[in-house]
């Protein structure tokens, strides 16, 4: 829609824009948020340059013009593509969503696909899949091998080079497709498909194409749950996807004390160690190892997460 474009549509006003990042770039973020002002007096109904001047004067420690920015962009983008609500709520100045929207997440993944594994990788030392892998391990079966393993959140399939030599069939389910086509390059998936997590088992997507429910010894989720927020409909899904005697591994950014989730200023959520606890009791699923660790740098700092290996309770 014309609102969400990430150009103006106006000749001056793009390169007003040009000009206002320029000077962020530089460090001047007030001066910035005064050139992309001039920039919407000329296309007022620009979504994504309302988001640029919320982001800048938010730099510039000028909140209440950004909530006001923010605000507008919640307005012109119905959809959440600027995810406009999550920002609001870590200024303060609305509710935390219990889920970001689906359209921001997706389209933060499919921008995010061709320089991915590049970042997060070498840039941020992501280690989630190896050590998620090592603790999957321990609960590998007698023969070494799973009949079936679901990745879910499977990105460009980072965890699933972890676990592909252990299972007979290894499906992957992602928001976004530009992410499942990096997925397909590593040859190593039997199943790719889109797949909304925060929505109802039914209708997510990963019981298309006749895929049957209980059909996963193990579903593994790699970074995934800080981008889901609150987890009361994933505990189901899973239920849903293991079978009788499945495992469910899986990592989350550690919140610390407390009980529940929170909004990181990242835009990504923290889970408590107590708040999961309780979400797999209720599900039924037992806890057979927890582990704190490190899962990656965020702003050149350590980023604590922790690890769940779960299964079905007897």
């Amino acid at each position: 829609m014309a609102s969400n474009q990430f150009s103006s549509g106006d000749a001056i006003a793009d390169r007003r824009a040009d000009y206002a990042r320029m000077l962020a770039e530089s460090g001047d973020n007030a001066a910035a948020a005064e050139l992309i002002e001039q920039a919407l007096e000329l296309a007022p109904s620009w979504a994504a340059g309302w988001v640029k001047l919320g982001d800048y004067c938010q730099k510039a420690g000028q909140r209440e013009k950004a909530i006001a920015a923010y605000e507008t962009v919640d307005r012109l983008d119905p959809e959440g593509i600027f995810a406009a609500s999550l920002k609001l709520a870590v200024l303060g100045a609305a509710e935390t969503p219990e889920q970001p929207p689906s359209a921001y997440v997706e389209g933060l993944f499919d921008d995010y696909a061709d320089r991915f594994e590049t970042s997060l990788v070498e840039k941020l030392e992501y280690s989630v899949p190896q050590k998620l892998a090592a603790l999957i391990e321990t609960a590998r079966p007698a023969s070494g091998q799973f009949a079936c393993i679901v990745d879910i959140g499977c990105g460009t399939g980072l965890l699933g080079m972890e676990l592909h030599a252990w299972t007979q069939r290894l499906e992957g389910f992602d928001i976004s497709t530009n992410m499942l086509a990096k997925a397909e390059e590593k040859a190593i998936y039997h199943h790719l498909a889109q797949a909304d997590l925060s929505l109802p088992a039914d209708t997510s997507g990963l019981f298309a194409d006749g895929l049957v429910p209980h059909r996963a010894d193990l579903v593994a989720a790699a970074d995934v749950m800080m981008y889901l927020g609150s987890l009361e409909t994933v505990m189901p899904l899973v239920n849903a996807l293991l079978s009788p005697a499945g495992v469910f591994a899986f990592s989350v950014e550690d919140a610390g004390a407390g009980d529940g989730f929170v909004l990181q200023p990242s835009l990504r959520y923290a889970h408590s160690e107590t708040y999961v606890r309780g979400l797999l009791a209720s599900a039924g699923l037992k806890i057979i190892d927890i582990q704190k660790t490190t899962i990656r740098k965020d702003a050149g700092k350590p980023l604590s997460g922790i690890l769940f290996l779960a299964g079905k309770a007897a």
